[in-house]
C-alpha cells in the first residue's frame, strides 16, 4: 500500500515512538520528515520541509501542545493534519474536536489504520477545497500539487510541472517534466480540477501548460520536445487570448 512522493511531517515528543511511526511511514512508501518534539521545532520543520500532511501528537515538549500547534497550522499553513495520541479522555477529545482534525488516532494503532487515516485525511482535505462535482476520488489537490493515484500508489505532481494533458477515450495522460501518469477523467474535468489560467485547450485531445511552450505555429505548438496539434476551433480563441495575430 505505498504512497509515492507524499511527504508526511511527524510531530511526536517520544523519540522511540516517533522512530516507530517513521519506520511504518517508510514501509508504506511515504517520505517521513522530522520528528519534531515541540511546538517551535514543528514550525521550523514545516517551514523547512514543506510537508503535505502532518501527524500531530497532542502531548509535546514545552508549554504549547499539539492542539495549539494544530490551531496555528490551520491559521497560517495550508496543510491537512491528524492527531496521534495516547490521550482519549473526554476533555482532550473535546478540545481536539474544535480544531476539526481529519482523524484522531489513539495509540497503539496498526499500519493499516495509519494508512487509511492518511488517505482519508488527504481526500477530505482536498474535497473541502474543491467543488464536490469537480473532484475525482483518485485525484487529490492540495496547495499547488496534485496527488494522482496509480494502482495503490500516490504520485505527487506539482501543477507547474505538468506539460500537457492528452485525452484517450475515457482516460487522460498527464505528461509532466519527468513522468507520464494516467487517470480516468476528461480534459474538461481535469482543467476544472487544476483551475489554473496558464492551461489552455488547444485540441479536443490536448490541453497545454503555456509556461512550457517553446514555439507556437498555425498548426501546432512545441512543448516538452513534442508537437501538439492545434485545431482551428481552439486556435482562434487561443491566439485571441494571447493577443497573437
Amino acid at each position: 500500500m505505498p504512497a509515492t512522493n507524499v511527504k508526511v511531517g511527524v510531530v511526536e515528543d517520544d523519540l522511540v515512538a516517533a522512530q516507530g511511526i517513521i519506520n511504518v511511514l517508510n514501509q508504506l512508501g511515504y517520505i517521513a520528515t522530522g520528528p519534531a518534539v515541540s511546538y517551535s521545532e514543528a514550525l521550523e520543520m514545516i517551514e523547512k520541509e514543506q510537508p503535505d500532511i502532518l501527524l500531530l501528537d497532542i502531548m509535546l515538549h514545552g508549554i504549547k501542545d499539539g492542539i495549539e500547534l494544530a490551531q496555528k497550522v490551520r491559521e497560517d499553513y495550508d496543510i491537512p493534519f491528524l492527531f496521534l495520541t495516547g490521550n482519549s479522555d473526554a476533555a482532550t477529545v473535546e478540545r481536539a474536536k474544535k480544531i476539526l482534525p481529519a482523524a484522531y488516532l489513539v495509540k497503539p494503532f496498526s499500519k493499516n489504520e495509519l494508512f487509511a487515516s492518511i488517505e482519508v485525511c488527504l481526500y477530505n482535505y482536498s474535497f473541502s477545497k474543491q467543488n464536490a462535482s469537480e473532484i475525482a476520488k483518485d485525484n487529490y489537490i492540495i496547495k499547488d500539487c496534485l496527488f494522482i493515484k496509480q494502482a495503490q500508489n500516490f504520485y505527487k505532481v506539482k501543477i507547474e510541472e505538468i506539460l500537457y494533458l492528452q485525452s484517450d477515450n475515457v482516460y487522460i495522460y498527464v505528461h509532466t517534466t519527468n513522468n507520464k501518469l494516467i487517470v480516468r477523467s476528461t480534459i474538461q474535468h481535469y482543467l476544472k480540477l487544476i483551475n489554473k489560467d496558464f492551461f489552455y485547450r488547444v485540441h479536443r485531445s490536448f490541453a497545454i501548460n503555456m509556461n512550457h511552450v517553446v514555439t507556437i505555429s498555425a498548426e501546432n505548438v512545441i512543448i516538452g520536445g513534442r508537437e501538439i496539434p492545434i485545431s482551428k476551433v481552439y486556435r482562434d480563441e487561443l491566439l485571441k487570448t494571447l493577443r497573437i495575430g
